[in-house]
């Protein structure tokens, strides 16, 4: 059984339908790509199952529970942590600060601040300067340690690479293979790249237009040409 599962969901903006009947579902310690052109509902679709919005029908389970409608904390402490697209850290405050703020709503174990150092370096060199200084790859890693101190069962991507250069998207990817491998983190990937997502990626799943038109291996998608062309643009 998935750890992340998503059921027949359906979101409506007033008249329009961001998202329809949508199924899918993560296993545990696997890298789930989500992909699909700019409106196809991925943003939706990481919004409603961390409570940030409310599905019209259908639900979200996490290991077995439901999650969907659930307010966005109930969902952290549930063991479901979001990064947002925008990277969502505090500009005003330094990077041990916001690291602060990831600790709030750790659930289990314990992972201090070295440990986010020592995964993301930079931040231990950046920690007494304000967020707002960082450059786009030092505030994506932020806002992913961030995340990771509330030590979460699954994590939720919402385009990670979005601005970085190709060398500071290759070390975020591998980051990210490495916490499912070492820690068994499970983890699904919002992203505009679909190339770089499904090098990585266990498998994928692809949207149009709010439903799910693809759903395989990622290995299985990344072979298909005909499909990339159309669905994904290269």
């Amino acid at each position: 059984m998935a750890l992340l599962e998503v059921e027949s969901l359906s979101v409506r903006y007033g008249h329009v339908d961001a998202l329809v009947e949508v199924s899918l579902g993560a296993e545990e310690g696997m890298i789930t790509a989500v992909l699909g052109a700019n409106g196809a509902g991925k943003t939706t679709l990481l919004r409603a199952a961390t409570g940030l919005v409310r599905p019209r029908l259908g639900e979200v389970r996490f290991d077995g529970k439901v999650i969907s409608g659930r307010r966005p904390e109930e969902v952290v402490r549930c063991g479901v942590a979001h990064v947002p697209e925008g990277r969502g850290v505090i500009g005003e405050l330094t990077v041990e600060e916001n690291l602060r703020l990831g600790s709030l709503w750790r659930r289990r174990g314990e992972r201090n601040m070295d440990g986010a150092y020592e995964l993301f370096p930079i931040l231990g060199e950046r920690r007494r300067q304000a967020a707002a200084t960082l450059s786009g790859g030092e505030r994506q890693a932020l806002a992913l340690a961030r995340a990771l101190l509330a030590r979460p069962r699954a994590l939720l991507l919402d385009e990670p690479s979005l601005g970085l250069a190709p060398l500071v998207t290759s070390q975020l990817m591998a980051r990210l293979v490495t916490l499912t491998v070492e820690e068994g983190l499970t983890v699904v990937l919002v992203e505009q790249n679909a190339r770089t997502a499904l090098s990585i990626a266990g498998r994928a799943v692809v949207l149009n237009l709010g439903r799910v038109v693809v759903d395989d291996e990622a290995a299985t998608v990344a072979a298909d040409a005909q499909l990339r062309h159309h669905y994904l643009g290269f």
